[in-house]
């Protein structure tokens, strides 16, 4: 047994040198490829050249934007006389008509105003009845004085002649009368003479009397009218107490309540109609391959299950910049170039309108997409004038 040991323990170092040479040859030897890690590498790199070429193709034969907005006609309802409001017959968000009742004032004031101007034609009427009275009074005189015209007309007749003939009877060769019945003769011819010319006076005074009652009757009647002016302006106020609809649509922003006293002009409601459209603020370089008739794809965001299709119906005459309240004036040192908005007009289909009525509501913001490399229909083509040109 010892010397078994003796000898193992004895074995020199180059039995067991073999064993090392081997675990070094093994760790220089090639590893098999990781098909796994390449796959994904090709698989993102795949993936990055199709967003890239999407990317590449949207920018060339897409335009878009996401500074749309649904619009539509909001109308204001409002009062046109002051007064106190007594009922109030509609609720926001509801569905009114032309001609339907929003509110009623107090009619008070109206109808006595009315009653005022009722009573002051009456008694311009009485005035009249007197005027006609009066014309007919004063036609009467002139007829009687033109009576005695030509009663006086006679007896001057009668005088003149016995004036001639006295003076006939009394001349150098013959003296058949006295020298005082020639002298009453002849007075009396200037008597007769003088009375024609009164009575005549007469007649023109009463003349002018009739011409007076009948300019007085006149401006009564002139006054009447200005009373019945008056009454349809009140009777038309007393109508304006019914405050309506102006448009059919639904009703909303309602700050109008019972026992408010209202100012005219001031806003009780406003009104929004069905018909609606976007407006889409397109960048001034967007604007070179798009013209009116074009197809427009629009997604509410609010709706993004209801894609919608429109086309370019407008282009605004100017940017949103000149609208603004304060347009930036560019002519100064310190000008920085900024790329402008300009709002397109973008009608939609009757149809979606009237599948989504009442849930396009307008400020309601959108996203719209034109392809521009689509054919335009000649009729909405030749209607409108392409989009401005952009510099």
């Amino acid at each position: 047994m010892s010397n078994l040991q003796n000898k193992v323990e004895h074995q020199p170092l180059a039995a067991v040198a073999p064993v090392a040479p081997s675990t070094g040859a093994a760790a220089s030897a090639p590893t098999p490829p990781n098909w796994r890690a390449r796959g994904i590498l090709a698989l993102v790199a795949l993936v990055a050249l199709g967003v890239g070429g999407r990317m590449w193709y949207r920018s060339h034969y897409f335009v878009e934007t996401e500074n749309a907005y649904v619009s539509g006609h909001v109308h204001p309802v409002s009062a046109r006389i002051a007064g106190v409001v007594t009922r109030v017959l509609v609720e926001d968000n509801q569905v009114v008509k032309v001609g339907d009742v929003i509110a009623e004032l107090d009619p008070a004031d109206q109808k006595v105003k009315i009653e005022q101007i009722a009573a002051q034609v009456a008694s311009a009427q009485q005035q009249v009845l007197q005027a006609d009275a009066q014309v007919a009074q004063v036609r009467a005189q002139a007829g009687a004085a033109s009576a005695l015209v030509a009663q006086s007309e006679a007896q001057l007749v009668r005088a003149k002649q016995d004036a001639e003939r006295f003076g006939q009877l009394y001349n150098t060769q013959m003296k058949a009368v006295s020298k005082a019945e020639l002298d009453a003769a002849n007075a009396g011819r200037a008597g007769a003479t003088a009375d024609v010319a009164a009575r005549k006076g007469n007649v023109t005074a009463a003349q002018a009397q009739i011409t007076a009652a009948e300019a007085a009757r006149d401006v009564i009647k002139a006054q009447i009218k200005v009373l019945q002016t008056q009454m349809k302006d009140a009777e038309q106020q007393l109508a304006y107490n019914r405050i309506v609809a102006p448009v059919a649509g639904r009703l909303g922003r309602r700050s109008v309540e019972v026992g408010a006293r209202i100012q005219p002009g001031q806003q009780l409601a406003a009104i929004v109609q069905d018909e609606v459209w976007v407006t889409a603020n397109f960048k001034e370089t967007q604007l070179g391959g798009l013209q009116t008739g074009q197809q427009v794809h629009v997604v509410i965001d609010a709706l993004p299950k209801h894609p919608l299709v429109g086309r370019i119906d407008s282009f605004s005459p100017a940017s949103g910049n000149q609208f603004a309240l304060l347009p930036a004036d560019n002519a100064t040192g310190n000008f920085t170039k900024i790329v402008q908005r300009v709002p397109v007009k973008i009608t939609l289909r009757a149809e979606d309108i009237a599948a989504l009525r009442g849930r396009l509501a307008p400020g309601m913001s959108a996203v719209a997409e034109i392809e521009l490399d689509q054919k335009v229909p000649a009729a909405a083509h030749a209607a409108a004038p392409a989009a401005p040109a952009t510099h």
